[in-house]
């Protein structure tokens, strides 16, 4: 971790401090020392699973971290913030030894982008820019499509939170295989799969909506 900021000194050079949009999100700076050799920094996530440094003022492809060692081993630290630090406005955190890396995100540090076949021949779902060094098996049965706004989700690492995003444009190659037994004006019920067609358990729709409470 240490030797992949180097690299990026540019970035995390000690600048102004951050104040959140009107004020909202508490005082911070990016590599501040609350405590000896303690040293705190802040990301975002956005809702195609690419990892920002939280007050970067443009975010896209070209400023997005993409270096595959630094992203899984920042995605298989990350887990829920309970530091008691930062935990309404950052919930999620990746600890790096003495680094605290605080992360926000659109909707779920999760985001899964890939459906791949691992070595096995199992299928995998990959997730935040890790291909198959990031990925949990694929549970067809367990998708979720929320009606108010489309969006789809998969069970994830359960440290966490336990449920991952499914990026647009892989929900898309997905929704085909969606069936709407009550209408397609209802959520689906059922997904056909490898021949197979599978009743929707929607056995994670509490934790999402527990997060979108936690939200506002």
């Amino acid at each position: 971790m240490r030797l992949f900021r180097a690299g990026l000194g540019f970035l995390l050079r000690p600048g102004g401090i951050l104040r959140g949009p009107e004020s909202e999100r508490p005082l911070y700076q990016q590599g501040q020392s609350p405590s000896p050799r303690t040293r705190e920094y802040f990301y975002y996530i956005d809702h195609q699973g690419q990892l920002f440094l939280d007050d970067a003022k443009v975010k896209n492809f070209i400023t997005c971290f993409k270096d595959k060692k630094f992203l899984v081993f920042f995605f298989k630290q990350l887990k829920v913030n309970q530091s008691g630090r930062y935990e309404d406005s950052f919930p999620y955190l990746s600890p790096c030894g003495r680094e605290h890396n605080y992360i926000r995100c659109d909707d779920l540090p999760v985001v899964f982008t890939h459906l791949l076949h691992g070595a096995s021949g199992e299928e995998l779902l990959s997730y935040c820019g890790g291909a198959e060094k990031l990925a949990v098996p694929f549970q067809p049965e367990k998708l979720v499509m929320l009606p108010e706004n489309g969006r789809v989700y998969h069970p994830g690492p359960e440290k966490a939170g336990g449920v991952g995003l499914v990026k647009s444009a892989l929900a898309f190659e997905l929704s085909p295989s969606f069936e709407y037994e009550q209408g397609p004006s209802q959520p689906p019920t059922h997904f056909r799969w490898q021949d197979k067609r599978r009743a929707l358990t929607y056995e994670l729709l509490p934790l999402i909506r527990g997060k979108d409470k936690e939200g506002g």
